[in-house]
C-alpha cells in the first residue's frame, strides 16, 4: 500500500461519550484505522447500537451504557472496557455536558455547578486514574490481561517505546472563558492544566498525554445556538475560516495524536478552531 496511513492496527481504545457528535466520528475513524474500540453512552442507546453495526459489529466495536458524573463512574467504565477488550492502549476523554441556557454567575445554581464539574472533571479524573493503572500494568481487578506489563514503580521511567496515549477534549472556552457558562469554561480550563501535569508525570513512563481544544463544532450540543439567526451569524463571523467545524475535523487530530507519527508529542494543546482563538 502506497502513501502514509494513520494506523492503529492491534490497538485498543476507550472513547467516552462516543454515541454521537465528535465521539461517534472518533469511534468510526479509530475503527477505520484498525483499532478495536469501546465507547460509552448515557441515554442514546439506539444511536450507540447503530454505530456498533456501522463499525462492523461487536468484534470491532463495543458500546457500554455508563453514567459519567463522578470519579467512580469513570473508574467503572475503564474496568468494563478492560473486560470487553482485555486491555486499553488509548483513552479519549470526550464526554461532557454544556447547559444551553445562559446562567449569569449571580444566578447559576449550585446544582448546575456541581453537575458540570462532576461530569466534565470528576469523571475524567476517574477515567484517567484507572486507565493509567491499566496501561502501566498495575490495575487488574477484572482478572484478565490488562495489556502493558511494565510494572513500573512510582517515579520510574522507561527508555523508548510508548505504553499508552491519552487525549483529553477541552474547548476554546477553557482558554478564553465563556460568559454565562463559567461552569463549563472552568472544567475545560482544568483539563488543559491536567494535560500539562499528566504529561510531565507520565511521559517518562511511556504514556503520551495531549489535549484537543475545539472551537464551535456542528453537533447536537451546539445545534440550538448555531441555529439562532443572530448568534449563529455572530459565531460564524468570528471564525477566520468562515464556518464552524464538522465533527470529523475534530476526530482527525485526535486520531493523529494516538498514532506513531505523534510519538514525540506530549503535553500539547492542539487548537482546532478555524483560527478563532490563537494561543501558543
Amino acid at each position: 500500500m502506497s502513501g502514509v496511513r494513520l494506523a492503529l492496527d492491534g490497538k485498543t481504545a476507550l472513547i467516552s461519550g462516543g454515541s454521537r457528535g465528535i465521539g461517534a466520528e472518533t469511534v468510526q475513524l479509530f475503527v477505520e484505522a484498525g483499532a478495536r474500540v469501546v465507547f460509552s453512552y448515557r441515554a442514546a442507546r439506539g444511536q450507540a447500537e447503530a454505530l456498533v453495526n456501522e463499525c462492523g459489529g461487536v468484534d470491532r466495536c463495543v458500546a457500554i451504557e455508563q453514567e459519567l458524573s463522578s470519579a467512580e463512574d469513570g473508574r467503572s467504565l475503564v474496568r468494563k472496557a478492560v473486560e470487553a477488550l482485555g486491555r486499553i492502549d488509548i483513552l479519549v476523554a470526550n464526554h461532557g455536558v454544556w447547559e444551553p441556557g445562559d446562567a449569569p454567575i449571580e444566578e447559576m445554581s449550585e446544582a448546575q455547578w456541581r453537575r458540570t464539574l462532576g461530569v466534565n472533571l470528576d469523571a475524567v479524573f476517574g477515567l484517567v486514574q484507572e486507565a493509567v493503572g491499566v496501561m502501566l500494568g498495575r490495575n487488574n481487578s477484572t482478572g484478565v490481561d490488562a495489556g502493558s506489563t511494565t510494572g513500573l514503580e512510582p517515579g520510574a521511567t522507561v527508555s523508548g517505546g510508548t505504553h499508552g496515549h491519552i487525549v483529553l477534549i477541552s474547548s476554546t472556552a477553557g482558554q478564553r472563558g465563556e460568559a454565562y457558562h463559567a461552569d463549563y469554561a472552568v472544567t475545560k480550563g482544568a483539563l488543559i492544566s491536567l494535560t500539562k501535569s499528566l504529561s510531565t508525570e507520565l511521559a517518562p513512563k511511556g504514556i503520551m498525554v495531549n489535549c484537543v481544544a475545539p472551537g464551535w463544532v456542528n453537533t447536537d450540543m451546539s445545534a440550538a445556538t448555531l441555529a439562532d439567526a443572530e448568534l449563529g451569524a455572530k459565531i460564524g463571523a468570528g471564525i477566520p475560516v468562515g464556518r464552524v467545524a464538522t465533527a470529523r475535523e475534530i476526530a482527525g487530530p485526535v486520531l493523529f495524536l494516538c498514532t506513531p507519527l505523534a510519538g514525540f508529542i506530549s503535553g500539547e494543546i492542539l487548537n482546532v478552531n478555524g483560527g478563532a482563538v490563537l494561543v501558543g
